[in-house]
């Protein structure tokens, strides 16, 4: 399960309240939430004497201290409305720090989503994704970090609706609308703003000990790994990796200890 919000923090046994509150949550995550509520469901109903166990990708980041996670927006939306970054890939983030010994370690998960996570002492204290899915470095369809003002203008002033606008942030933008990773731009693009990213969480660890790239693109582009890596050079000596996301083993040794 993509999204837990703030309320689950941990593996947790599927209940019919649980499954409410995961529905609250569908609209933060509606790529993932939704079919992963459905198979929740159909789970539940052809297994109803089986525990269900609901493991959350945004639970590895419920460490990123409150300088890391907090928007500079009025109170009431961050209190009583809950916005705020919350951060995901963490169980593919958690699946590749477990294969690595360094205290200090930069995760580029680079997939269809794509996002920038640092790791201190094996915990999360800074990552691009933010309230939902669309923020930070553009991903495949996805358009990551966009000036507010820019969304505001396309609404008030261009007539682009709601609707219309979620649909191109979500499925007509980043690489799909730069014409790909073998376009001069798209690359360019793409790889300079996961550097950006990658600087700011070497800033967060106070330092680089390792670069690891996972997901289909940062496995398999070594490409993509020695742009990005040759933009930080100035950060000194680090280590430069490609590492396979496993969360399958993240998400059994959760059940395993929650189910004993």
């Amino acid at each position: 399960m993509v999204h837990g919000g703030s309320r689950f923090i941990e593996p947790t046994l599927v209940d019919d309240d649980v499954v409410a509150a995961i529905e609250e949550l569908r609209p933060l995550a509606p790529l993932h939430n939704e079919p992963a509520l459905k198979a929740i469901r159909e789970a539940r109903e052809a297994l109803p004497d089986r525990p269900h166990v609901a493991v959350f990708d945004t639970a590895f980041h419920a460490t990123i201290p409150e300088r890391a996670a907090t928007y500079a927006i009025p109170r009431e939306w961050r209190e009583d409305w809950g916005i705020r970054r919350y951060g995901f890939h963490g169980l593919a983030v958690a699946s590749v720090v477990a294969q690595l010994d360094a205290p200090r370690i930069v995760v580029c998960h680079l997939g269809g989503g794509c996002s920038v996570t640092a790791v201190l002492d094996g915990r999360s204290v800074d990552t691009t994704m933010g309230f939902s899915p669309l923020e930070g470095v553009p991903m495949a369809t996805r358009s990551g970090s966009v000036d507010p003002g820019a969304l505001i203008y396309l609404v008030e002033k261009r007539g682009v609706s709601i609707e219309q606008l979620g649909h191109a942030l979500e499925h007509e933008s980043g690489l799909v609308a730069l014409g790909g990773l073998d376009d001069p731009i798209g690359f360019s693009v793409y790889t300079y703003r996961i550097a950006v990213a990658v600087a700011q969480m070497a800033m967060a660890l106070g330092g680089l000990g390792v670069l690891a790239f996972s997901g289909g693109v940062g496995e398999n582009r070594p490409d993509v790994r020695d742009e990005v890596a040759g933009r930080l050079r100035f950060l000194g000596e680090f280590n430069v990796v490609a590492v396979p996301a496993r969360e399958e083993l993240v998400i059994a040794e959760a059940v395993r200890q929650l189910l004993g």
